[in-house]
């Protein structure tokens, strides 16, 4: 079964089938890469709890830049976020976001919490 949470025509906001938590693509407010960061990792962890899960169990995230001289500044911010030893399997790459003020998007895939 496929349980799809906060819908609308375009796409849904959560999820689930199969044990798996698929998150859309997050995305924050704030001046800089690490405002939006941190407030797009806020996000991130609302949606992970009412979806049943936590970052402790993400499986897999992909990470965009608007630019990625901000790579450092991004990943300080992330890399307080993760779990010791909970880190997933990631990906970071740049690309034109939806809007000219957007940083970075997060789009992350998890387990189920059991």
């Amino acid at each position: 079964m496929i349980e799809r949470v906060h819908t609308n025509q375009r796409m849904s906001k959560i999820v689930k089938h199969g044990g798996v938590v698929y998150l859309c693509g997050q995305v924050g407010s704030g001046d800089t890469v690490a405002e939006q960061t941190k407030d797009c990792l806020g996000r991130v962890d609302k949606l992970l709890r009412e979806a049943g899960s936590s970052r402790a169990h993400m499986l897999q995230v992909v990470i965009w830049l608007a630019d990625m001289a901000d790579f450092d500044e991004m990943n300080e911010v992330w890399d307080a976020w993760v779990p010791e030893g909970a880190a997933p399997a990631r990906a970071c790459g740049e690309a034109k976001l939806a809007d000219a003020d957007l940083r970075v998007e997060i789009i992350v895939t998890a387990a189920l919490a059991e």
